[in-house]
């Protein structure tokens, strides 16, 4: 029997891009498992519906019945945590949902998978894994020098980065209490194919094809590590086939660059992709170049001042290291997103994607 891995969050931006390499790279089944949010969507998982090797679950993590049904059926030797709630500012305005994905959902996940390892032969129960996707944010802010490291404490600012905190800290806990195998990585920010055009880079190339405002909180210096998504699924995947039980791994791009820095990379892609003069929207707006679109708006509150990864633990214990540089992935990311319109249109329809959120006004 082959293997079979359920992937949780598996039509969100990072999942849907999991899924593809997994279906390409490995030889199992993979089961998707996605509640289909706002931001979750069954046209991002387009082209792998037809594989015989791929099913679809419409399902909550936290419906502690409709995992156990799942778990009972497919009998998977790996789990692959996606799901979570991931935009900051709506965070900032309903941590609620945040709780109740990030943290009760990974507790469901948790229990079932504790239960299933105890339903599986010997051989199986050895070699299955339960893989949580988590993020940088878990650590707080960093000061001008520095990186994070798997060692690093924890201190989240805001409800998101709280509640994936507090995933990560029950997954280490059924590791060590109950020694369920487990695994964590935590990314710097990712960009690619599929993104919500929520975040920053989507909505910037949107905003600007369509001659909207670019906003740029605060002063536009706070410093991200940026990871092409590709390379990050590709780290993940790595971690599941080589990591040690109870083990953490950082996977970062090696990429820092403050915001405002790649809001101008970006209106730089597009002047080389899709010229300003030839805009028709720009044109319409009295606009001859995409730069003189950007605003700084109202920071955001908490807002987190510089990240950095240090994964020098997965260079050298995995073998992993990112393929794409900022310049080609940023250049990748554009090309795919005016390819792929239609998909912007589609999941966008009847949504708030490109509102300004988190400001906690009443």
């Amino acid at each position: 029997m082959s293997d079979c891995w359920i992937v949780t969050g598996g039509a969100g931006f990072i999942g849907s891009n999991f899924v593809r390499l997994a279906l390409r790279e490995s030889n199992a089944r993979i089961v998707v498992v996605d509640k289909l949010t706002y931001a979750g969507h069954l046209q991002s998982l387009d082209g792998v519906a037809d594989d015989t090797r791929f099913e679809f679950t419409k399902a909550d993590i936290a419906d502690a019945a409709a995992v156990e049904q799942i778990f009972k059926q497919q009998r998977p030797t790996a789990v692959l945590n996606f799901a979570a709630e991931t935009h900051v500012d709506r965070s900032i305005d309903g941590p609620g949902a945040f709780v109740q994905t990030n943290m009760v959902g990974a507790f469901t996940l948790l229990e079932e998978a504790r239960r299933h390892l105890t339903r599986l032969e010997p051989g199986k129960r050895d070699s299955f894994r339960f893989l949580h996707v988590s993020t940088d944010e878990v650590y707080g802010s960093l000061g001008t020098e520095g990186a994070f490291s798997e060692t690093t404490s924890y201190d989240p600012n805001s409800p998101y980065a709280a509640t994936k905190a507090g995933a990560d800290h029950l997954v280490h806990a059924y590791f060590a209490t109950y020694g369920l195998p487990t695994l964590i990585t935590n990314c710097s920010n990712n960009y690619g194919p599929y993104q919500y055009p929520e975040k920053l880079i989507p909505l910037m190339i949107l905003n600007a094809l369509e001659a909207k405002t670019l906003p740029i909180y605060g002063d536009g210096g706070n410093i991200r590590d940026w990871l092409y998504v590709e390379d990050h699924c590709a780290g993940i995947l790595r971690v599941l086939e080589r990591g040690r039980p109870g083990e953490k791994y950082n996977i970062g791009g090696n990429s820092e660059r403050t915001n405002l820095e790649i809001v101008d990379t970006l209106c730089e892609q597009l002047e080389a992709i899709r010229p300003a003069a030839e805009n028709a929207a720009l044109r319409s707006a009295g606009v001859s170049s995409y730069t003189e679109l950007k605003r700084f708006v109202q920071d955001r509150p908490g807002h987190d001042r510089r990240y950095a990864i240090d994964a020098a633990k997965i260079q050298r214990e995995l073998g992993w290291s990112p393929c794409h540089d900022l310049a080609s992935g940023l250049g990748a990311t554009v090309r795919w997103y005016l390819d792929h319109l239609d998909w912007c249109a589609s999941v966008q329809q009847g949504g708030d994607a490109r509102e300004r959120l988190g400001l906690d006004e009443d």
